[in-house]
């Protein structure tokens, strides 16, 4: 159990610095809206989230 969450703490750091590699702060920005809005089931901040990372994956 424990090297599962470790596990999956690594490899949502290492996606975090791939976004931020790639997209940027906004990037950070987008993933962070996306997370705060599915953990707390606001879909206004998830949308907003969503919306951010698509607007960045179609322009690069």
């Amino acid at each position: 159990m424990p090297f599962a969450a470790i596990g999956v703490a690594l490899a949502g750091v290492g996606f975090e610095a791939l976004v931020q590699n790639t997209f940027g702060a906004m990037g950070i920005v987008g993933l962070l809206l996306l997370s705060i809005g599915v953990r707390a089931r606001n879909a206004a901040c998830g949308c907003v989230g969503a919306v951010v990372l698509a607007m960045l994956f179609a322009a690069g």
